[in-house]
């Protein structure tokens, strides 16, 4: 779990240096987020059933 809570602190500060230095990057199409929330899903639950 400390790995999945990691990536998700870096995504958080990695967008925040971005909000702060105002980078425009492309968002994803809004199915590739659902794609990549399902495989986070999945990766959860996978490691809470090992």
């Amino acid at each position: 779990m400390t790995a999945l809570l990691q990536t998700l602190l870096a995504g958080l500060l990695i967008g925040a240096v971005y909000g702060l230095l105002r980078v425009k990057s492309p968002a994803p199409p809004p199915y590739a987020l659902v794609g990549l929330a399902g495989m986070l899903t999945g990766y959860a639950l996978l490691e809470r059933l090992a």
